[in-house]
């Protein structure tokens, strides 16, 4: 299936869950958050929450500096 991550279409397996996707961007254990289809995902759903196809997903990641 095809989903968007980032505005960039990836082609990923039937059934990834968020926490997959989260993992192909970073490495990064704090300071993530995910939104699917413009709806905040909370950080306890991630296993669990499957993508479908077309699926619009934004990972962001908390930045420091000045």
């Amino acid at each position: 299936m095809i989903v968007m991550i980032n505005g960039a279409a990836h082609e990923v397996a039937d059934g990834m869950t968020v926490a997959q996707a989260v993992s192909t961007l970073t490495v990064a254990t704090t300071g993530v958050a995910v939104a699917v289809n413009d709806e905040v995902v909370m950080r306890s759903a991630w296993e669990t929450t499957a993508l479908s196809d077309s699926d619009r997903v934004e990972v962001l990641t908390a930045v420091q500096g000045g």
